[in-house]
């Protein structure tokens, strides 16, 4: 049997994780507190200027700790944060060789109405499966637990400050003539790079 993992379902998930969504059993964890410098409501894309991160604004709440649940964390729609992140994935991708190819699939994220950061989340996810054309139902923790059993704790990916080790092969980046091959960003670059090619390169992912 194989074993499940435990992953945060992030925005736009980086390619450490979008290995693991397609090809290990994922559970999506739902029942913890927000925290705060991580992937949960960040991306980070291969922009003109280099690496470029990606936002989402969210509602912070007040009271002593400040701590709410991820589930309970609802975005800042004062800000115009789709409007710029669209923007900006325009500026950096559309001369790349499939954005177009994939545009009508993601602008509808951008569009839409949302009141809570993980339904955005999971939203992206089942979005960029759609456009690779797979499909997957995934389990979603009831409680939270510190140590899981059962699962292979993969959390820690959602983090944007501590370092893990990920290899994966290099693909052409349209900047990378200025600044090199940058790995491990948004599920979207190597989308927009390699298209129909993407579930495959994913199996040459190791975290």
């Amino acid at each position: 049997m194989v074993e499940q993992v435990l992953l945060h379902p992030t925005y736009f998930p980086s390619i450490a994780q979008f290995h693991l969504i397609l090809n290990k059993p994922c559970v999506l964890e739902v029942s913890d507190n927000y925290q705060k410098q991580t992937l949960r409501n960040r991306t980070y894309i291969y922009g003109a200027n280099g690496k470029q991160s990606l936002n989402l604004p969210i509602k912070h709440v007040g009271g002593d700790t400040g701590r709410q649940l991820f589930k309970d964390v609802k975005v800042e729609n004062n800000f115009l944060w789709q409007r710029l992140h669209w923007k900006s994935l325009e500026t950096a991708y559309r001369t790349s060789p499939y954005f177009e190819y994939y545009e009508d699939d993601l602008v509808r994220i951008f569009e839409k109405q949302y009141t809570y950061l993980l339904d955005v989340n999971i939203d992206t996810i089942e979005t960029v499966l759609a456009c690779l054309l797979v499909h997957i139902n995934f389990d979603k923790t009831k409680t939270y637990e510190a140590e899981p059993q059962g699962v292979k704790d993969y959390r820690f990916l959602s983090s944007a400050k501590k370092k893990y080790s990920v290899t994966m092969p290099s693909y052409h980046q349209i900047f990378s003539d200025k600044y090199g091959f940058i790995p491990n960003l948004s599920i979207l670059d190597l989308l927009f790079h390699e298209g129909p090619n993407t579930q495959e390169f994913l199996t040459k992912v190791k975290v």
